[in-house]
């Protein structure tokens, strides 16, 4: 009995060891996340637009700042002749004036901020949707991501579809119609 058993068990394992299994290939690429958005054309232009909307508000809270300021030396010039009552009242007031500048300062950070991130959220998943477009059209199985959040340690320089991404990606921003600049800011304004 035990031989009969011992006799199955062999049998089995040699049936299990003759059986080879399949390694399927994988067609396979990587594409710097980073570099893809440094080189796309609607990124750098989403960039740009928030950096001189940020600049021209800057403008306004500067002038602003200019003036408190001046305010500040004639202040400190006048503090002494127009008494002390005069003093603390009108140092109130400027203080009460440079925390409002810094209050709208602050408006003005998470106001770019709450446009510009929903903008780049928008143009990210428009992104994601494209590449996983060209991954199937590709007929690649997995495309891995470098740059900020790296989620490949290392690939060889020849999966690297970054270029081919980005071209792809231009090319399409490119034919799409185009707002005019003009109807643009008025809808900014709005």
């Amino acid at each position: 009995m035990k031989k009969l058993v011992l006799l199955a068990a062999i049998a089995f394992s040699i049936i299990s060891c003759n059986k080879t299994t399949e390694a399927k290939e994988y067609k396979t690429a990587y594409i710097d996340t980073q570099k893809m958005m440094e080189d796309y054309t609607e990124a750098k232009e989403l960039d740009e637009k928030y950096k001189t909307k940020g600049e021209v508000m800057g403008r306004e809270l500067e002038v602003a700042a200019k003036n408190l300021k001046a305010e500040m030396n004639g202040f400190q010039q006048n503090a002494m002749a127009k008494g002390q009552a005069w003093a603390q009242q009108k140092g109130a007031e400027l203080q009460q004036r440079q925390q409002e500048l810094q209050y709208a300062q602050q408006a003005m950070m998470q106001q770019l901020q709450g446009e510009s991130g929903k903008e780049m959220d928008t143009l990210v998943k428009s992104v994601k949707q494209l590449i996983k477009d060209y991954g199937k059209e590709k007929g690649y199985d997995y495309i891995y991501g470098t740059g900020d959040a790296a989620t490949v340690l290392y690939a060889k320089d020849s999966y690297d579809i970054t270029k081919d991404v980005v071209k792809m990606i231009n090319d399409k921003y490119a034919a799409k119609p185009k707002t005019d600049k003009k109807e643009e800011k008025a809808a900014e304004k709005k």
